[in-house]
Protein backbone atom coordinates (compact mmCIF):
# COMPACT_ATOMS: atom_id res chain seq x y z
CA UNK A 1 0.00 0.00 0.00
CA UNK A 2 1.39 3.55 -0.78
CA UNK A 3 1.89 5.53 1.91
CA UNK A 4 0.02 8.88 1.05
CA UNK A 5 1.47 12.10 0.01
CA UNK A 6 3.51 13.89 2.43
CA UNK A 7 2.39 17.58 3.07
CA UNK A 8 4.57 19.41 5.70
CA UNK A 9 2.58 22.01 4.54
CA UNK A 10 -0.36 21.23 6.50
CA UNK A 11 1.37 22.37 9.51
CA UNK A 12 2.13 25.93 8.56
CA UNK A 13 -1.48 26.99 6.66
CA UNK A 14 -2.49 29.37 9.57
CA UNK A 15 -1.49 31.19 12.28
CA UNK A 16 -3.13 29.18 14.84
CA UNK A 17 -1.42 26.15 13.44
CA UNK A 18 1.88 27.49 13.62
CA UNK A 19 1.46 28.59 17.01
CA UNK A 20 0.37 25.30 18.06
CA UNK A 21 3.10 23.39 16.47
CA UNK A 22 6.33 26.32 17.55
CA UNK A 23 8.99 24.30 18.57
CA UNK A 24 10.93 27.47 20.31
CA UNK A 25 9.13 30.71 22.36
CA UNK A 26 10.52 33.44 23.94
CA UNK A 27 8.98 33.79 27.04
CA UNK A 28 9.25 37.69 28.59
CA UNK A 29 10.29 35.92 31.60
CA UNK A 30 13.45 34.95 29.75
CA UNK A 31 14.37 38.81 28.67
CA UNK A 32 16.66 41.07 31.05
CA UNK A 33 16.44 44.76 29.68
CA UNK A 34 19.83 46.83 30.36
CA UNK A 35 19.40 50.06 32.14
CA UNK A 36 21.73 52.92 32.67
CA UNK A 37 21.30 55.59 35.10
CA UNK A 38 24.04 58.75 34.75
CA UNK A 39 25.32 60.25 37.65
CA UNK A 40 23.36 64.08 37.95
CA UNK A 41 21.30 63.83 35.69
CA UNK A 42 17.87 65.93 36.04
CA UNK A 43 16.29 64.74 33.25
CA UNK A 44 16.60 61.15 30.85
CA UNK A 45 18.65 61.30 28.05
CA UNK A 46 18.48 59.47 24.80
CA UNK A 47 21.50 58.01 23.58
CA UNK A 48 22.24 58.91 19.68
CA UNK A 49 23.58 55.85 18.60
CA UNK A 50 20.97 53.49 20.78
CA UNK A 51 17.29 54.65 19.55
CA UNK A 52 14.36 54.80 21.63
CA UNK A 53 17.23 53.39 24.40
CA UNK A 54 17.97 56.51 27.57
CA UNK A 55 20.69 57.24 30.28
CA UNK A 56 18.10 57.57 33.10
CA UNK A 57 17.94 59.94 35.98
CA UNK A 58 17.12 57.63 39.23
CA UNK A 59 13.72 59.10 38.99
CA UNK A 60 13.05 58.00 35.68
CA UNK A 61 15.10 54.81 36.20
CA UNK A 62 12.80 53.76 39.08
CA UNK A 63 9.66 54.72 36.54
CA UNK A 64 11.41 52.44 34.04
CA UNK A 65 12.16 49.43 36.43
CA UNK A 66 8.34 49.51 37.41
CA UNK A 67 7.50 49.53 33.19
CA UNK A 68 9.78 46.56 32.55
CA UNK A 69 8.39 44.52 36.10
CA UNK A 70 4.65 45.53 34.44
CA UNK A 71 5.66 44.29 30.92
CA UNK A 72 6.85 40.68 32.59
CA UNK A 73 10.70 40.69 32.25
CA UNK A 74 12.42 38.28 33.92
CA UNK A 75 15.44 41.00 34.99
CA UNK A 76 17.36 44.15 34.66
CA UNK A 77 20.98 44.65 34.27
CA UNK A 78 22.23 47.61 35.38
CA UNK A 79 24.95 50.23 34.33
CA UNK A 80 26.23 53.58 36.05
CA UNK A 81 27.40 56.29 34.23
CA UNK A 82 29.56 58.66 36.81
CA UNK A 83 30.24 61.93 36.69
CA UNK A 84 33.41 61.89 37.22
CA UNK A 85 36.12 58.99 36.82
CA UNK A 86 39.44 57.87 37.92
CA UNK A 87 42.41 55.77 37.33
CA UNK A 88 41.53 53.14 39.59
CA UNK A 89 37.62 53.12 39.17
CA UNK A 90 36.73 54.46 42.62
CA UNK A 91 32.97 54.85 42.22
CA UNK A 92 32.54 51.60 41.26
CA UNK A 93 33.48 50.23 44.84
CA UNK A 94 31.78 53.40 46.65
CA UNK A 95 28.62 52.45 48.15
CA UNK A 96 27.86 56.28 47.41
CA UNK A 97 28.58 55.72 43.61
CA UNK A 98 25.94 55.95 41.34
CA UNK A 99 25.42 52.49 40.46
CA UNK A 100 25.30 51.32 43.96
CA UNK A 101 22.52 54.23 45.00
CA UNK A 102 20.94 52.77 41.19
CA UNK A 103 20.92 49.30 42.96
CA UNK A 104 19.10 50.88 45.94
CA UNK A 105 16.71 52.69 44.15
CA UNK A 106 15.43 50.10 41.82
CA UNK A 107 15.51 47.35 44.89
CA UNK A 108 13.18 49.78 47.24
CA UNK A 109 10.87 50.38 43.81
CA UNK A 110 10.33 46.56 42.97
CA UNK A 111 11.74 44.54 45.56
CA UNK A 112 11.96 40.96 44.30
CA UNK A 113 9.15 41.30 41.47
CA UNK A 114 11.89 40.82 38.86
CA UNK A 115 15.97 40.49 39.29
CA UNK A 116 18.28 42.98 39.80
CA UNK A 117 21.23 42.33 38.33
CA UNK A 118 23.90 44.78 38.24
CA UNK A 119 27.71 44.94 35.93
CA UNK A 120 30.20 44.14 37.76
CA UNK A 121 33.46 45.98 36.08
CA UNK A 122 35.37 49.47 36.32
CA UNK A 123 35.60 50.38 32.62
CA UNK A 124 32.00 52.64 33.10
CA UNK A 125 34.57 54.38 36.13
CA UNK A 126 37.89 54.28 34.98
CA UNK A 127 39.36 57.47 33.49
CA UNK A 128 41.25 54.97 30.89
CA UNK A 129 38.30 53.56 30.03
CA UNK A 130 39.63 49.80 30.55
CA UNK A 131 38.19 46.79 32.78
CA UNK A 132 40.76 47.21 35.62
CA UNK A 133 43.85 48.41 37.26
CA UNK A 134 46.41 49.36 34.88
CA UNK A 135 49.98 48.49 35.34
CA UNK A 136 52.98 51.34 34.31
CA UNK A 137 53.67 50.07 31.12
CA UNK A 138 49.64 50.35 30.55
CA UNK A 139 48.68 46.82 30.36
CA UNK A 140 45.52 45.33 32.54
CA UNK A 141 47.32 44.20 36.10
CA UNK A 142 44.93 40.75 36.45
CA UNK A 143 45.67 39.97 40.10
CA UNK A 144 44.83 43.72 40.91
CA UNK A 145 41.79 44.15 38.89
CA UNK A 146 40.47 40.75 41.02
CA UNK A 147 40.97 42.73 44.43
CA UNK A 148 38.73 45.89 42.85
CA UNK A 149 36.53 43.15 41.78
CA UNK A 150 35.97 41.37 45.25
CA UNK A 151 34.92 44.91 46.68
CA UNK A 152 32.76 45.98 44.18
CA UNK A 153 30.76 42.14 44.56
CA UNK A 154 30.56 43.32 48.13
CA UNK A 155 29.26 46.67 47.83
CA UNK A 156 26.83 45.70 45.31
CA UNK A 157 25.61 42.63 47.26
CA UNK A 158 25.79 45.11 50.17
CA UNK A 159 23.16 47.82 48.11
CA UNK A 160 20.85 44.97 47.60
CA UNK A 161 21.12 43.55 43.85
CA UNK A 162 20.35 40.02 43.39
CA UNK A 163 23.09 38.77 41.13
CA UNK A 164 26.07 40.20 40.21
CA UNK A 165 27.79 40.19 36.63
CA UNK A 166 31.49 40.15 36.06
CA UNK A 167 32.38 40.77 32.78
CA UNK A 168 35.79 42.44 32.96
CA UNK A 169 37.44 38.89 31.33
CA UNK A 170 39.84 38.78 34.04
CA UNK A 171 41.56 35.22 34.87
CA UNK A 172 40.22 33.88 38.02
CA UNK A 173 37.11 36.78 38.65
CA UNK A 174 34.64 34.24 38.99
CA UNK A 175 36.39 32.43 42.32
CA UNK A 176 37.58 36.00 43.83
CA UNK A 177 33.79 37.20 43.58
CA UNK A 178 32.37 33.94 44.92
CA UNK A 179 34.70 33.88 47.39
CA UNK A 180 34.12 37.80 48.41
CA UNK A 181 30.42 37.54 48.71
CA UNK A 182 30.72 34.05 50.86
CA UNK A 183 32.59 35.71 52.79
CA UNK A 184 30.58 38.72 53.37
CA UNK A 185 27.67 36.12 54.11
CA UNK A 186 26.23 37.10 51.05
CA UNK A 187 25.83 33.30 50.05
CA UNK A 188 22.35 34.29 48.04
CA UNK A 189 23.82 36.28 45.65
CA UNK A 190 24.31 34.38 42.66
CA UNK A 191 27.34 35.11 39.79
CA UNK A 192 26.26 35.57 36.25
CA UNK A 193 29.54 35.24 34.38
CA UNK A 194 30.13 37.19 31.01
CA UNK A 195 32.10 33.81 30.30
CA UNK A 196 33.04 33.86 26.82
CA UNK A 197 33.02 37.77 26.19
CA UNK A 198 34.83 38.13 23.04
CA UNK A 199 36.65 41.89 21.63
CA UNK A 200 33.85 42.78 19.40
CA UNK A 201 33.16 45.67 16.98
CA UNK A 202 29.41 45.30 18.23
CA UNK A 203 30.08 47.40 21.50
CA UNK A 204 30.43 50.44 19.75
CA UNK A 205 26.88 51.92 21.04
CA UNK A 206 27.17 50.45 24.13
CA UNK A 207 30.32 53.02 24.54
CA UNK A 208 28.59 55.99 23.65
CA UNK A 209 25.72 54.91 26.39
CA UNK A 210 28.39 54.89 29.21
CA UNK A 211 30.41 57.39 27.69
CA UNK A 212 33.57 55.41 27.50
CA UNK A 213 36.60 57.08 27.92
CA UNK A 214 38.65 54.07 26.15
CA UNK A 215 41.41 54.39 23.43
CA UNK A 216 43.01 51.25 21.84
CA UNK A 217 40.58 47.96 22.24
CA UNK A 218 40.36 44.98 24.50
CA UNK A 219 41.85 42.38 22.73
CA UNK A 220 44.37 41.35 25.61
CA UNK A 221 41.79 39.91 27.64
CA UNK A 222 38.49 39.83 25.50
CA UNK A 223 38.18 36.67 23.48
CA UNK A 224 39.28 36.34 20.07
CA UNK A 225 36.72 36.05 17.66
CA UNK A 226 38.05 33.33 15.80
CA UNK A 227 38.11 31.24 19.12
CA UNK A 228 35.15 28.31 20.05
CA UNK A 229 37.12 26.08 22.02
CA UNK A 230 38.42 28.54 24.38
CA UNK A 231 35.31 29.76 25.04
CA UNK A 232 34.35 26.28 26.41
CA UNK A 233 37.58 26.69 28.60
CA UNK A 234 36.55 29.70 29.74
CA UNK A 235 33.15 28.18 30.46
CA UNK A 236 34.40 25.63 32.43
CA UNK A 237 36.97 27.40 34.46
CA UNK A 238 34.23 29.91 35.37
CA UNK A 239 31.57 26.53 36.16
CA UNK A 240 34.10 25.36 38.15
CA UNK A 241 34.89 28.46 40.49
CA UNK A 242 31.41 29.00 41.25
CA UNK A 243 29.28 30.35 38.14
CA UNK A 244 25.43 30.08 39.11
CA UNK A 245 25.22 30.90 35.03
CA UNK A 246 26.94 31.50 32.12
CA UNK A 247 27.05 34.05 29.26
CA UNK A 248 27.76 34.73 25.75
CA UNK A 249 28.10 38.28 24.41
CA UNK A 250 27.33 39.04 21.72
CA UNK A 251 24.39 36.63 20.56
CA UNK A 252 23.69 36.61 17.31
CA UNK A 253 27.23 36.55 15.56
CA UNK A 254 27.84 33.65 18.07
CA UNK A 255 25.18 31.57 18.09
CA UNK A 256 27.42 29.04 16.90
CA UNK A 257 29.25 29.12 20.63
CA UNK A 258 25.88 30.03 22.37
CA UNK A 259 24.90 26.01 20.95
CA UNK A 260 28.27 24.84 22.03
CA UNK A 261 28.26 26.40 25.57
CA UNK A 262 24.63 25.11 26.35
CA UNK A 263 25.66 21.30 25.30
CA UNK A 264 28.42 21.86 27.52
CA UNK A 265 27.11 23.04 31.06
CA UNK A 266 24.07 22.19 33.18
CA UNK A 267 23.50 25.64 34.32
CA UNK A 268 21.24 28.38 32.93
CA UNK A 269 23.32 29.77 29.69
CA UNK A 270 22.47 33.42 29.16
CA UNK A 271 23.35 35.57 25.86
CA UNK A 272 23.25 39.44 25.56
CA UNK A 273 22.17 40.88 22.42
CA UNK A 274 24.46 43.95 22.68
CA UNK A 275 24.46 46.81 21.14
CA UNK A 276 25.39 46.80 17.35
CA UNK A 277 22.99 44.16 16.89
CA UNK A 278 20.09 46.26 17.95
CA UNK A 279 21.14 49.52 16.52
CA UNK A 280 21.82 47.33 13.06
CA UNK A 281 18.04 46.35 12.82
CA UNK A 282 16.65 49.55 14.26
CA UNK A 283 18.97 51.45 11.68
CA UNK A 284 17.62 49.10 8.67
CA UNK A 285 14.31 49.97 10.01
CA UNK A 286 14.28 53.46 10.17
CA UNK A 287 15.04 53.26 6.67
CA UNK A 288 12.16 51.15 5.17
CA UNK A 289 14.52 48.38 4.37
CA UNK A 290 13.47 45.43 7.30
CA UNK A 291 10.32 45.10 8.87
CA UNK A 292 11.44 45.98 12.62
CA UNK A 293 8.72 43.99 14.73
CA UNK A 294 9.51 40.40 12.77
CA UNK A 295 12.93 41.16 13.18
CA UNK A 296 13.04 41.92 16.63
CA UNK A 297 11.09 38.70 17.13
CA UNK A 298 13.18 36.64 14.98
CA UNK A 299 16.97 37.84 16.37
CA UNK A 300 15.57 37.04 19.90
CA UNK A 301 13.69 33.13 18.76
CA UNK A 302 17.38 32.65 17.39
CA UNK A 303 18.96 33.23 20.28
CA UNK A 304 16.73 31.05 22.00
CA UNK A 305 17.06 28.21 19.39
CA UNK A 306 20.49 28.30 20.21
CA UNK A 307 20.01 27.09 23.46
CA UNK A 308 20.16 30.81 25.71
CA UNK A 309 17.23 30.92 28.29
CA UNK A 310 17.95 34.00 29.22
CA UNK A 311 18.77 36.96 26.87
CA UNK A 312 19.88 40.33 27.64
CA UNK A 313 18.30 42.77 25.11
CA UNK A 314 17.18 46.25 24.46
CA UNK A 315 13.85 45.19 23.35
CA UNK A 316 13.14 42.90 26.19
CA UNK A 317 10.05 46.13 27.61
CA UNK A 318 8.56 45.69 24.59
CA UNK A 319 9.36 42.34 23.10
CA UNK A 320 7.59 41.19 26.22
CA UNK A 321 4.63 43.22 25.82
CA UNK A 322 4.30 41.59 22.37
CA UNK A 323 5.18 38.41 23.23
CA UNK A 324 2.34 38.41 26.10
CA UNK A 325 0.05 39.49 23.63
CA UNK A 326 0.99 36.87 20.75
CA UNK A 327 0.93 33.87 23.78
Amino acid sequence: MPYPEIRPRRLRRNAAVRRLVSETRVAPAELVVPMFVKEGLAEPRAVASLPGVLQHSRDSLRKAAVEAVQAGVGGIMLFGVPAERDETGSGGLDPAGILNVAIRDVIAEVGDATVVMSDLCLDEFTSHGHCGLLTPDGGVDNDATLAAYAQMAVAQADAGVHVVGPSGMMDGQVGVVRKALDAAGRQDVSVLAYAAKYASAFFGPFRDAVESALEGDRRAYQQDPANLRESLREVELDVAEGADMVMVKPALPYLDVVSAVRAAVDVPVAAYQVSGEYAMVEAAAANGWIDRERTMLETLTSIRRAGAQIILTYWAVEAAQMLRERY
